[in-house]
């Protein structure tokens, strides 16, 4: 059984627990490793978007950010941190970032930057919004949409996915089928949408993550067991995540995702017995 996580999250970004705090909880469970990576979100009209006023009176408006400058600063300082804390401990701590991904040149060139300075380990891909007719939408607006708007955006959405996955730019994806959250896109007749994308995947060579978050609500776990049934069919690599904001949550449900997993013909989990950083993607560079 996986005895770590690369998906979780800290107080500064929408996390509940500081980095210290989430390090001790992983020493406690045995551990030999974990991994940061709060939210990288970078548009530079996030704030036009429908959700913001509402995700800043909640508090989330801390992980979301206009220009890279200033998410680079930001991570600049959590890196510090996690740099100071390895000296504490015997656990390898690992930085990462749950990128979202938006798929034009200007975004990525600003993105590739960030990274050659920040020199994460690892990069979780994510798409939490759709962007349509320069507006973003995230999965809260898609919920309150029409009915063909809904469908639209939906499309669109997976299509985010597919080109996430084809970038070259991440280790692993998060939560495929993230718009299930507002009950959005279960129905059997996305699922040509859903095998689409697991075909981008298997090309590209990328990991999916069996995230464990769902549980909390009672659904399947992200993504859904015709989903993981794609990806067993194409021997797809899946990674176990907890996607944790606060202690309580760093491991849990792992058993009984695995249990999931296999019963949907999953065989190939990731597995590191040598305790080493990621490497990125070879499309990355990570400068000197």
């Amino acid at each position: 059984m996986q005895n770590f996580s690369l998906h979780t999250h800290t107080i500064g970004f929408d996390g509940r627990n500081t980095e210290e705090e989430m390090l001790r909880r992983a020493e406690e469970l045995g551990w030999k490793k974990i991994g940061f990576s709060n939210h990288f979100i970078v548009h530079p009209r996030i704030e036009e978007a429908p959700m913001y006023d509402n995700a800043k009176k909640r508090g989330y408006d801390a992980i979301y950010s206009s220009s890279f400058d200033e998410v680079i600063a930001k991570f600049e300082t959590h890196y510090k941190t996690l740099d100071e804390l390895q000296y504490t401990t015997d656990v390898k701590i690992l930085k990462g970032m749950e990128v979202d991904f938006f798929n034009n040149d200007e975004w990525r060139k600003g993105f590739e930057e960030a990274v050659s300075y920040l020199k994460p380990d690892y990069l979780i891909g994510s798409a939490h919004f759709v962007e349509q007719d320069g507006i973003l939408f995230n999965s809260h607006d898609l919920k309150k949409a029409s009915k063909i708007e809904q469908q639209k955006l939906l499309t669109r959405y997976w299509q985010n996915v597919r080109g996430a996955a084809g970038s070259g730019l991440f280790t692993f994806l998060a939560h495929l089928d993230l718009m299930k959250k507002v009950g959005l896109g279960s129905e059997d007749s996305w699922s040509e949408e859903e095998f689409k994308t697991v075909q981008a995947i298997k090309k590209a060579g990328v990991m999916v993550e069996l995230n464990t978050s769902a549980f909390k609500r009672g659904d399947e776990p992200y993504p859904s067991k015709r989903i993981m049934q794609m990806l067993a069919n194409e021997n797809v690599k899946v990674i176990l995540s907890d996607d944790a904001h606060d202690v309580a949550r760093l491991g849990a449900d792992f058993g009984r995702a695995y249990d999931i997993a296999k019963a949907c013909g999953i065989k190939n989990f990731y597995s590191d017995s040598v305790i080493n950083n990621f490497l990125l993607p070879k499309s990355i560079n990570r400068g000197c």
